[in-house]
């Protein structure tokens, strides 16, 4: 495991340990508004007796203590990449610990991706399920008022959506105070309602939910589908760890979040073993009457920073898979100065409120959506904790080694359980999160593919770089003032870009630059390592700049980088960018293994040209760029 430097100034702490708790827990946070009522729901068949009640409030503590807790707050928050956090930092992690074998990398590379991909569909159901159970509160207060439910939670998914472009930082800044209240207005319903019936902390004793597994096993094992869901939210915080660090996230959970949930679901707890009845809407029964709308309203505020962890951590993943090639280009605004890791994607934002808005508009109940919700969340569960098993691989210590190992069996047992729990609420709901996943994994699979597919139509029998050089040297063009930088993907091949500017032009700047712009598995690279400078002769130069997957690349801090380091200048006024710009023909017929079907190729070719312009990401001054069209049959 990495070692992340926790040592910060107390105030910064205490403001980033604030924002923190408004963005972070606001997922599993707002559990508590539909998990336990789920757990008794009557299509379930599990009667509210106090067995049941006490097995399951059992399940529910030993789940926040042992999964969010033990596995993703203590143990996962230090299964860090140099920082990052989340399935693909992992995978990264993981890949980078494995001997270079094919299958080893496939199977990793399958997890990462398939988690991903999965994480998508948890990010539109949380918003949805979030929303809808708060302003079912509604209907506790007032039978009638049922039916502004949905209008009410389009509203203020909207506006949750609205507000993202002014950044994760000052977004959590101002939802942190809000959740300190609602953490604080948990622990004080719960403690109202321990205190009508304290016999409910028996629940603590896990002998309960043992006994209720062994009293009646299968019902007992398909309300670990339900149980699930008092854990939402823990990949979020593994996910969004690069936008706070590890200890901030450790304080606002072990400080605040998690006595807060406790007490509430005994609270929850007590309150149905006293009116069984009260099964249908724990939650806001445990509040006097006078206090509903209040705790309606409240519930609201908490549910739609439930969906920000969800939103900010898909924000993470997009800009890994981004740097890492799974994605294509896209729009990143960076939002903070300070934290790298705070950044928003309005393609991503936006495609993600239509997917949300559509859920409430179909399934209309957090009920509904309880159906859908847990399954993916299950999912990424098992596939980090097998990503783990390589990424926290120690040869040099085999007994550390063996211990972590022995600890992740424990997690996996218990993410399988929860996995196949959830199979049943597949044909329910449970499919629409898969589906996400598949079309998410298809697209990123495609797009890894096709642009493989394209560097090798591209870069097939051209002509070495060295060998060019050496014959413009012996035999120069006609040469004008100024410097010329192409961008390649390949090192070793003279660009397209060059040959057409040569061929049309007839002519070559006085400077030539070739740069390669790559990306690594690790998250940032030292600045000192950043670039590789070769003189190849006494007018040429290659430049080959490596970005970590969480960094975004900049051609003006390459130049600036090259000249303070390497001596390599450049005047602005007179330099030119040289680009190919591809236009893809697609051919029905795959002649190689590493081609794809003509389908994926629609797919890829639509992909790539809705892709971020390189000029944009690449922060290239649009003014001094000159664009060389070429036609690739693929």
């Amino acid at each position: 495991m990495s070692v992340q430097n926790d040592q910060q100034d107390p105030k910064k702490l205490a403001l980033t340990t604030l924002a923190a708790l408004g963005v972070v827990y606001g997922d599993i946070g707002t559990s508590p508004l539909y998990a336990m009522a789920e757990c008794f729901d009557a299509k379930h068949g599990l009667q509210a007796t106090p067995g049941n009640v006490l097995g399951i409030l059992s399940l529910i503590t030993w789940a926040l203590l042992f999964i969010v807790s033990f596995k993703y707050v203590f143990f996962m928050l230090r299964a860090d990449n140099n920082g990052e956090g989340g399935i693909l930092a992992l995978m990264a992690l993981a890949l980078r610990n494995t001997q270079r074998k094919r299958g080893q990398f496939s199977i990793f590379i399958l997890l990462g991706i398939a988690g991903a991909a999965l994480f998508y569909g948890d990010g539109i159901i949380t918003p949805a399920v979030s929303v809808l159970g708060a302003m079912e509160g509604l209907k506790v207060l007032n039978p009638a008022l049922e039916r502004y439910i949905v209008p009410l939670s389009v509203v203020i998914i909207v506006a949750l959506f609205a507000v993202q472009r002014h950044g994760t930082g000052r977004v959590g800044r101002f939802f942190g105070p809000i959740m300190v209240l609602w953490f604080l207005s948990l622990g004080i319903l719960g403690i109202g309602g321990i205190l009508h019936d304290p016999s409910v902390l028996r629940a603590l004793w896990p002998g309960y939910a043992l006994d209720f597994f062994l009293a009646q096993p299968l019902p007992a094992f398909l309300s670990l589908g339900a149980v699930v869901l008092a854990v939402t939210g823990a990949e979020a915080i593994y996910a969004d760890m690069g936008h706070f660090g590890r200890k901030p996230i450790q304080i606002g959970w072990f400080g605040l979040a998690l006595p807060g949930l406790l007490l509430n679901y005994f609270g929850q707890g007590a309150l149905i073993l006293h009116d069984p009845s009260a099964a249908s809407h724990p939650f806001f029964l445990l509040a006097p009457e006078p206090l509903v709308l209040p705790l309606v309203i409240l519930s609201a505020a908490a549910a739609v920073i439930a969906s920000q962890a969800l939103i900010s951590g898909v924000f993470s993943i997009t800009r890994q898979a981004t740097q890492l090639g799974y994605m294509p280009r896209m729009d990143i605004i960076h939002t903070s100065d300070d934290e790298i890791g705070q950044i928003y994607i309005p393609g991503i934002n936006w495609t993600m409120c239509i997917a949300v808005l559509l859920l409430v508009v179909a399934f209309r109940s957090s009920s509904n959506l309880a159906a859908a919700y847990g399954f993916a969340i299950c999912g990424i569960m098992m596939m980090t904790t097998l990503c783990a098993f390589v990424a926290l691989k120690r040869s040099d210590n085999p007994r550390r080694n063996l211990a972590i190992r022995s600890l992740l069996s424990c997690f996996l047992v218990v993410d399988i359980a929860l996995l196949a729990a959830n199979i049943p609420k597949i044909p329910d709901g449970g499919w629409f999160p898969v589906a996400i996943g598949l079309i998410m994994l298809g697209m990123m699979f495609t797009w890894k593919r096709g642009r493989r597919q394209l560097f090798h139509r591209i870069h097939d029998g051209e002509l070495p770089l060295s060998m060019f050089v050496q014959s413009i040297e012996a035999n120069p063009p006609h040469r004008v003032e100024g410097c010329a930088i192409f961008m390649t993907g390949s090192a070793d091949s003279t660009p397209h870009a060059l040959l057409h500017n040569l061929k049309h032009n007839k002519v070559l700047h006085e400077q030539v630059i070739f740069m390669t712009i790559q990306s690594t598995d690790i998250p940032r690279v030292p600045e000192k390592q950043k670039l590789k400078v070769t003189r190849l002769s006494d007018s040429f130069w290659q430049i080959i700049a490596t970005y970590g997957f969480t960094e975004d690349p900049s051609v003006p801090n390459i130049l600036r980088l090259a000249e303070r380091d390497h001596g390599v200048v450049c005047d602005e006024m007179t330099t030119s960018y040289f680009l190919s710009r591809e236009t893809i023909i697609c051919d029905r017929q795959p002649a190689k293994a590493y081609e794809m079907h003509w389908v994926q190729l629609k797919l890829f070719t639509w992909m790539q040209r809705n892709a971020q312009r390189p000029t944009d990401f690449f922060r290239i001054p649009p003014n001094r760029v000159v664009e060389m069209g070429t036609q690739v049959e693929m």
